[in-house]
C-alpha cells in the first residue's frame, strides 16, 4: 500500500522492527557506568580489604612481609649512636636538635586505598630523615600554587628586602640561586646556616681540602646536602611568614585526616625574630636531629595523598602542574626531581623490580614511602636495609592476580 504523496507506508511489523532497532541504538549509545569514586580514609577509620578483594596473593604478600621482617636494618635502635656512627667521618656532628629511639620494622600496603596489610607499631612516631624533605617540598609547593612564588626559575635573593642582615643570598656565588635549584639539591649554596658549613655534609675529597671545596654553577651538579636544604626551609619561612609545621597541618595534614601524633622539629639554635615574634626554622631531614616525627600510618596518608595526584575527596590540595614538576628529572640528575622525590624513570633505576612511573620518598635508616600510580599502590616500610628494598617490593608486586576476562 502506498500513501498518496508516494511514501510508503510502515506495516505492524515494521514499526515494531524500527522500535527495537531505536531502542538497540539508544541503548549502545548509553554512556559507560561511572568509574566508582576513589575511596579516602576517615581520620579514625582506614578500611581494610583481604588480599584476595584487592586482587593479591596471600602467600607472596605474607612471603613480601616476611622478607622485609628478616631484613631489617640492624644498626643501634638508638639513633643517638647511629647517627654518630652514620656520619662519624664528618665534622661538625653534634646533633642540634631533637632525636629519640626508633622501633622495630614496620610497614603498611594500601591498594586501591584500602589497608591490605599492615605489620609492626604502625601508629609508632618515629623520627623519618629525609623523607622530611618530601613534607618541606610539598609545602614550596603551596606557596607555589598561593603565588607566594611566582616562578620556581626566580633568584631567592629577589624574595628578600633590601638591606636584610642575613644575606643568605648575596654575593657573586649565592645570588645566582634560584628556588628551582635548591629544590632539585643542585644550588651548591655556600655558607654556615645554624653553626653547620655547607662542606661539613658529606665532606668531599681530603680533610684539608673541605673548607675550600670547589664551587660549582648552581644548577649544573646535584649534591645531597642538608645544609642547603636547611636554607630552602629558612628561605620559604620568610615567604610565607608562618611557622611551616603550621602550614603543613592547616593546608596539607588536617584535610588528609592524618593524626594529632606527628611533629615538625627544628633545632634548638634555629630561632628567628619575624614580624615581632619568635619562630623556629624548620629542618629538612634528622642528620643533625630534629626533622619530622611521624607514624608510618600517617605517612602512607601523605603518600596516598600523591597517589590521587594531590586530591582528596572533592579538594585538590596539591596542584597536578606541581605533581608533573615535582616528578621531572633535573638535568644534573635524572633519578631526581623535586626535593626527596626519587624517580624511577632513569637508564639505571634504582629498583628495578618496580615499575619506572613508580616515586619513592627516601629517609636514612631506611624509611621509604613508595608511590606506584601503574598499580594503584602505596607502600611504606620503615627501617629495612635499603639494599633489601628492591627484592621487597619486587615481591609485592609479584602477589598482584591477573585480571581474568
Amino acid at each position: 500500500m502506498k500513501h498518496s504523496s508516494g511514501t510508503r507506508l510502515l506495516t505492524g511489523a515494521s514499526i515494531v522492527l524500527l522500535l527495537s532497532t531505536l531502542s538497540a541504538t539508544q541503548t549502545r549509545r548509553q554512556p559507560a557506568s561511572p568509574v566508582p569514586a576513589s575511596y579516602y580514609p576517615e581520620r579514625f577509620d582506614w578500611q581494610k580489604q583481604t588480599a584476595e578483594q584487592a586482587r593479591m596473593d596471600v602467600a607472596k604478600l605474607d612471603a613480601a612481609i616476611k622478607f622485609s621482617v628478616a631484613s631489617e636494618n640492624p644498626a643501634n635502635k638508638d639513633l643517638a649512636i647511629d647517627l654518630a656512627t652514620s656520619f662519624g667521618r664528618e665534622p661538625f656532628d653534634t646533633p642540634i636538635g631533637p632525636v629519640k629511639p626508633r622501633g622495630a620494622l614496620s610497614g603498611i600496603v594500601i591498594r586501591h586505598g584500602y589497608v591490605v596489610a599492615e605489620w609492626g607499631e604502625t601508629t609508632r612516631v618515629d623520627m623519618t630523615f629525609s623523607v622530611t624533605k618530601s613534607f618541606l617540598s610539598t609545602v614550596v609547593g603551596l606557596m607555589w600554587q598561593k603565588g607566594l612564588i611566582r616562578d620556581v626559575t626566580d633568584l631567592v635573593k629577589d624574595y628578600r628586602p633590601p638591606g636584610d642582615p642575613a644575606a643568605f643570598f648575596e654575593g657573586e656565588h649565592n645570588a645566582k640561586i634560584t628556588w628551582e635549584h635548591l629544590l632539585r639539591q643542585t644550588s651548591d649554596w655556600q655558607g654556615t646556616l645554624w653553626g653547620k658549613p655547607d662542606w661539613a655534609d658529606r665532606p668531599e675529597g681530603q680533610p684539608r681540602e673541605w673548607a675550600n671545596r670547589k664551587l660549582r654553577e648552581p644548577g649544573t651538579f646535584y649534591k645531597y646536602n642538608d645544609v642547603c636544604v636547611n636554607v630552602l626551609a629558612l628561605a620559604a619561612l620568610h615567604v610565607v611568614r608562618r611557622p611551616l609545621p603550621e602550614v603543613l597541618r592547616d593546608e596539607v595534614m588536617e584535610p588528609i585526616g592524618a593524626s594529632s601524633t606527628w611533629r615538625w622539629h627544628g633545632y634548638e639554635n634555629s630561632w628567628i625574630d619575624l614580624d615581632g615574634r619568635r619562630v623556629q626554622s624548620m629542618t629538612g631531614g634528622g642528620h643533625w636531629g630534629g626533622g619530622l616525627f611521624i607514624s608510618a600510618r600517617d605517612m602512607a596518608r601523605f603518600g596516598y595523598l600523591f597517589l590521587r595526584n594531590g586530591k582528596w575527596k572533592d579538594r585538590q590540595i596539591v596542584s597536578q602542574k606541581w605533581i608533573d614538576m615535582a616528578r621531572s628529572p633535573g638535568p644534573a640528575n635524572q633519578g631526581y626531581g623535586y626535593m626527596n622525590w626519587f624517580l624511577n624513570s632513569s637508564a639505571k633505576p634504582a629498583f628495578p623490580s618496580a615499575p619506572p612511573s613508580a616515586v619513592t620518598f627516601q629517609g636514612n635508616g631506611s624509611n621509604i614511602i613508595y608511590i606506584d600510580w601503574q598499580n594503584d599502590l602505596v607502600v611504606v616500610v620503615r627501617w629495612i636495609n635499603q639494599g633489601a628494598f628492591d627484592k621487597f617490593i619486587g615481591q609485592v608486586v609479584g602477589s598482584f592476580v591477573p585480571a581474568t576476562r
